[in-house]
């Protein structure tokens, strides 16, 4: 039976949970993810995860976050006056934002992370940066 390699054309249902057990992602009720295997469109680890697998084979991977979202970067967490953020905003601790990337106009979310009367702290990293993933997987197609 053929093996997924680099190239192929795969479609993979998958969960993804967090190590808390929480669960960020899946595609039970949807159609399986499509993807070409070694093509970047998904995180590094996930394509190790699928390349071998052979049709209705089903595995659990663990991705350190190296291999998937990478580390949080620090930079990315920002701290603003409180007056510079228009009132009429709410703000509310794990709600999100939409900013704009000086110079190109970009649209960057954030996530609010404090709130306090002087100041408001903003996170611009991927919200599964620094986190380790675990995917339970199953290979529905190679094609």
């Amino acid at each position: 039976m053929a093996k997924a390699q680099e190239g192929d054309k795969v479609k993979v249902h998958y969960k993804g949970t967090l190590a808390d057990g929480h669960q960020f992602d899946s595609s039970e009720g949807r159609e399986p993810l499509e993807f070409v295997l070694g093509s970047g469109m998904v995180i590094p680890g996930f394509d190790e995860g699928v390349t071998g697998m052979q049709i209705g084979e089903k595995k659990t991977i663990l991705i350190p976050s190296e291999q998937a979202y990478g580390p949080a970067n620090e930079e990315l967490i920002i701290k603003f006056e409180r007056a510079e953020i228009p009132a009429d905003i709410p703000l509310e601790v794990g709600g999100t934002l939409n900013m704009h990337q000086e110079g190109s106009g970009q649209v960057i979310p954030v996530v609010i992370r404090e709130v306090t009367d002087a100041h408001v702290i903003l996170d611009a990293n991927h919200e599964l940066a620094g986190k380790d993933l675990t995917f339970e997987l199953e290979l529905v197609s190679i094609g």
